[in-house]
């Protein structure tokens, strides 16, 4: 089952691996396009769901880079 989390206007989908039993992967979609995707295979549903949250801050805030 994917399990789809919004923060506008990033979507954020965590689903089971078809590759590898057992792992999750999660894929950041923008306005419907892909963004980005896990590059590797997470041990569980929760840490796919983190890191992929943790990753659309980084958009949404520009990387952690300071603005001047």
């Amino acid at each position: 089952m994917t399990e789809i989390t919004t923060s506008y206007p990033y979507t954020l989908e965590v689903e089971p691996n078809p590759r590898a039993k057992d792992t999750w992967q999660w894929a950041i979609r923008k306005h419907g396009k892909l963004v980005q995707r896990s590059d590797r295979a997470k041990p569980s549903e929760a840490k796919a769901r983190v890191q992929g949250t943790e990753q659309i801050e980084k958009l949404i805030h520009g990387g952690g880079e300071e603005r001047r």
